[in-house]
């Protein structure tokens, strides 16, 4: 999961070489801001093939949140 994760934000903020861990804050360490974390969601359901609620969204702090989430959807 961490590393289909992984090759999402990377392709998503077009910075191949980030490493990537369970503990990185999406906006802090990542630098997302909020309409970049929407637009990552987005590429997320489609790969997943999941629906993340928008009042969800607000709840993912950290990489492992948007796992959390994810593992318990599938």
């Amino acid at each position: 999961m961490l590393e289909t994760l992984t090759k999402i934000i990377r392709e998503h903020t077009g910075d191949e070489s980030i490493i990537i861990n369970e503990d990185m804050d999406l906006k802090a360490d990542l630098g997302l801001n909020s309409l970049e974390l929407v637009n990552l969601v987005c590429v997320v359901e489609d790969e997943f093939d999941i629906e993340i609620p928008d009042r969800n969204i607000k709840d993912f702090r950290t990489v492992k949140d948007v796992i959390q989430f994810i593992e318990e959807q599938l």
